[in-house]
């Protein structure tokens, strides 16, 4: 028997591309949404990053995220920057000139962060961790370049202060108010939150390094990769 090729009848043909067509744009668009930052409506200040480094060489950098320690265990930054907000910056600098007669400067870990590398962070994080990470639904207030993360230095060496907890470290330790370490630890912990307060921020209650600039809200959520800064 000669096999003959069944063909749709042309109505029904072009029915089937047309729900194909349905189908394929619907899975872009929730693609393309689950990519974008949030849209926002309203009156937002006029972004302007400032480079830390450059606005006070003095503070000493260690940015994790450009390097694979970090608790994702990899690179997610092309390059080992931090910026700011100009007004966050400023009081940033502040709290650093601060902190000299005190025989420390600070060691920042992270400024602003383009969005999608919160997403990035968000889907790697299990559930139960997500305390610790921010909701790329809502955006980040790194996202807005007025939170950082930072810690203290001992300014003749560079070294790292010891803290409760570490960097990044996703436990009880963690907390602004965990009362474990040692007394030197606590006290490291209640200088930097003491001058970072006075300079108009105010620290993230499960994240003892994170701290965001008072007037975040005014700034909008940006995506700008570092190498367009």
């Amino acid at each position: 028997m000669e096999f003959k090729p069944y063909y749709m009848p042309n109505s029904e043909s072009k029915y089937l591309a047309l729900r194909k067509s349905w189908a394929f744009c619907a899975i872009a668009i929730i693609s393309s949404c689950a990519t974008k930052p949030p849209l926002e409506t309203g009156t937002f200040t006029p972004s302007e990053l400032v480079e830390l480094q450059r606005l006070d060489p003095t503070i000493q950098l260690d940015i994790r995220y450009a390097t694979p320690h970090n608790f994702m265990g990899r690179p997610l930054y092309p390059q080992a920057r931090a910026f700011l907000q100009r007004p966050a910056a400023e009081a940033l600098a502040q709290v650093n000139a601060d902190l000299k007669p005190l025989g420390y400067r600070l060691l920042v870990f992270d400024g602003y962060r383009p969005w999608r590398i919160t997403k990035m962070m968000w889907d790697s994080t299990p559930p139960e961790k997500r305390e610790f990470v921010a909701d790329p639904r809502k955006g980040s207030r790194h996202n807005r370049g007025c939170a950082v993360d930072l810690t203290l230095c001992d300014l003749a060496t560079g070294r790292e202060i010891e803290m409760p907890g570490t960097y990044d470290e996703m436990s009880p330790r963690s907390y602004i108010a965990y009362a474990g370490g040692t007394a030197a630890q606590r006290e490291a912990r209640d200088l930097l939150r003491r001058l970072m307060e006075t300079h108009g921020f105010t620290v993230l209650p499960a994240e003892w390094w994170h701290y965001d600039y008072k007037d975040w809200k005014s700034y909008p959520i940006q995506n700008v990769p570092f190498e367009k800064l």
